[in-house]
């Protein structure tokens, strides 16, 4: 029953609006997917300006597009990665390593406190008193690795 259903001349415009509607949902969710969908629906709308195929065939067609655009980006951009002008935007603590601080809070038991601008980050190393000059060698997670400036 559902392979005779057929949009006619309207199921072309709506694999249009669909890639219409996925084009936007990227450009305000980027992320590098939705355009993988909006390209399927888009390749759908030009088959069916050329033939005219039923409706399942049209969503079978899309769905087995999407997936293959998708898998296809995926392994593309896994291989070749984008460079970044920016490389440590998200890693702030690693934007610290080779720089010197003053101790906010001794080194005790291999822990103390160093405060970068208003934030107060967690350091490890030697046991040091409060006020002394360290150097930042490291970073495991958020807890920078520190060894006294000599």
């Amino acid at each position: 029953m559902l392979d005779s259903l057929s949009l006619g001349e309207f199921g072309l415009w709506v694999w249009w609006i669909i890639a219409a509607v996925l084009g936007i949902v990227e450009l305000i969710a980027p992320g590098i997917f939705f355009i993988w969908l909006a390209a399927a629906a888009a390749v759908v709308a030009v088959v069916v300006m050329a033939v005219d195929i039923p409706l399942t065939l049209q969503v079978a067609l899309f769905a087995v597009l999407s997936v293959i655009a998708v898998w296809t980006s995926r392994r593309y951009f896994a291989r070749h990665e984008v460079p970044s002008d920016h490389p440590l935007l998200n890693q702030r603590a690693q934007t610290y390593v080779g720089r010197s601080f003053t101790l906010e809070q001794a080194i005790l038991n291999g822990r103390g406190k160093i405060r970068i601008g208003d934030t107060l980050w967690l350091a490890e190393g030697p046991d040091l008193p409060a006020g002394t000059t360290v150097h930042v060698t490291g970073v495991d997670g958020a807890v920078l690795k520190v060894e006294a400036v000599h």
